[in-house]
């Protein structure tokens, strides 16, 4: 079954920024786009400078996966994007949060608090150590008990988000830090995966074991099936029972 998947990256960093031009020609959503292509996939793009911030309604409600990257520009994003995309959320579309997405106004919302922690940036970044602690989840599939990212930047506790329905990834770095770097969530009937490694001046959305993992949570966020109730409010006029008769 294709999976339609939309990746929105602000794309201000490329526009700005000769470093990450270099490293990214087609924009970090270009390269998200070429290493997840596959058959079951419909990839679309958009970024905040495009015509509906990237993201129109004819696009967003066509959309079964979301993925979410963002860094300097999350005050730019207007509240009434963030208002539908919560509102696709809730009613069952899968959302991927790629690395400073972690601050976006989306991500924030969807939790309920600021999503604090602690990093570092470096010009030669800091050895990251992805350890898989739930190696049975879907996520997980296809991949070593660890992997590495070479040059990342270090993202560290205490990190500032509820507590995740499952915890997939913890990373070590170099550094000596550690942090939950693959956390899922449930909000109303849609799936949440936030994924830390993806800093824009590192070459790591070129990374194929990255696109593993982003394609193994687009496959896991897409709604299973779309039975039953969105969970809206629900006014139920009529009780499923009859009144109980009164006792003598």
């Amino acid at each position: 079954m294709t999976i339609k998947v939309t990746i929105w990256n602000e794309g201000r960093h490329e526009q700005l920024h000769k470093e990450v031009q270099e490293i990214y020609p087609d924009r970090i959503d270009g390269a998200i786009a070429a290493g997840i292509k596959h058959p079951d996939f419909e990839i679309r793009r958009g970024t905040l400078d495009d015509p509906d911030e990237g993201l129109p309604d004819s696009v967003l409600n066509d959309t079964d996966v979301l993925l979410w990257w963002g860094h300097m520009a999350h005050d730019d994003v207007s509240d009434g994007l963030i208002d539908r995309v919560q509102q696709r959320v809730l009613k069952g579309m899968g959302l991927l949060v790629l690395h400073s997405g972690h601050h976006s106004k989306l991500f924030r919302r969807l939790m309920g608090t600021n999503a604090n922690l602690s990093w570092r940036e470096t010009p030669d970044g800091d050895l990251e150590r992805v350890w898989v602690v739930n190696p049975s989840h879907p996520i997980a599939e296809g991949l070593p008990p660890y992997f590495e990212v070479n040059a990342s930047e270090m993202y560290g506790e205490p990190f500032d988000i509820p507590q995740p329905d499952e915890l997939v990834f913890i990373s070590w770095y170099s550094g000596g830090e550690v942090f939950r770097s693959g956390c899922t969530f449930q909000r109303g009937r849609g799936r949440i995966f936030f994924f830390s490694p993806g800093h824009e001046t590192y070459p790591i959305y070129h990374d194929r074991i990255i696109h593993k993992v982003i394609s193994n949570g687009i496959r896991w966020a897409k709604q299973t099936h779309t039975d039953g109730r969105i969970l809206e409010n629900w006014h139920r006029a009529e009780p499923i029972h009859g009144r109980p008769a009164k006792r003598s």
